[in-house]
């Protein structure tokens, strides 16, 4: 199948990197998003983002206005009518089935579905939604117009064209895809638990955020725990961390933080709130 439009559906932090990803990779894009006040604000960041890359030589003025003509912004799911859809929405399976099955009535039989999710069972999503050979994971990192690596996750469902589709979409967006099998956290994430929570236990016993960043930084780590944690966002973050270690039957080396659930529970979600482990 020949891609001609992508629809990406929440318009996020993901989702609006996913969306510029695309439309400066050639592709016709759909960004779709029930709140018109996120919609606005995501349009604005967009042409901001590609600005600053005129501004930098990467792009000419005219490739930007390109790339903005390229993008369709809407709240009527009517309007999402495309080959291939990439939600990033709420991460809550009922609301990714409910919409992916919605867009399934309203196209063709053919259109793939790839999940954003960091955490959720692909499978799951895939059992209760119509023709589950379809659907695929497809996750981006943060920001997803700079980050390279794809994580593309197969179910027992998953066919061989489906994920062909998608690593190929991956590279023609000039992305690194990696072929993984449905597993709790995948493999970036799995993997990566450990440097988040051993460095908040570290902040448990008193030692300053700032300098637990400092030594990774100088170790060789482009950003500090608490810093990458402050960009992802905090609530996202923590509940990665919650459904890995739920999914893994409880481990103690994965318990989440208390830390975290407190700056979760009074709303300090890191670079989108104002202020996290750090105050912006």
């Amino acid at each position: 199948m020949q891609i001609n439009t992508i629809c990406v559906c929440g318009a996020g932090t993901m989702g609006s990197g996913i969306a510029q990803a695309a439309a400066q990779a050639g592709f016709y894009t759909i960004l779709f998003e029930l709140n018109p006040g996120v919609l606005d604000k995501t349009k604005s960041n967009i042409g901001t983002s590609l600005s600053s890359l005129a501004e930098k030589g990467k792009i000419t003025s005219a490739e930007k206005e390109q790339v903005l003509n390229r993008i369709q912004f809407t709240g009527d799911i009517h309007s999402c009518l495309a080959n291939v859809f990439i939600e990033a929405i709420i991460e809550k399976p009922e609301a990714k089935i409910s919409l992916f099955n919605q867009l399934a009535e309203i196209n063709h039989s053919e259109c793939v579905f790839a999940s954003n999710t960091s955490s959720l069972s692909i499978t799951k999503i895939a059992g209760q939604v119509q023709r589950p050979e379809r659907v695929i994971g497809m996750h981006f990192f943060n920001p997803a117009t700079i980050m390279k690596l794809v994580e593309v996750v197969n179910t027992e469902y998953t066919n061989e064209q489906t994920t062909q589709l998608v690593v190929d979409l991956a590279k023609q967006m000039n992305k690194v895809p990696v072929i993984c099998k449905d597993a709790p956290g995948f493999i970036v994430n799995r993997v990566a638990r450990p440097y988040y929570i051993e460095a908040l236990r570290l902040a448990e016993e008193g030692i300053p955020v700032e300098q637990i960043d400092k030594l990774m930084e100088a170790s060789g780590f482009k950003l500090g725990p608490f810093k990458l944690i402050d960009l992802i966002g905090n609530d996202v973050n923590y509940a990665v961390s919650c459904s890995v270690y739920e999914q893994l039957g409880n481990p103690e080396r994965l318990k989440p933080s208390s830390i975290q659930k407190e700056k979760v529970k009074e709303g300090k979600l890191g670079k989108k709130s104002g202020e996290g482990y750090y105050k912006y």
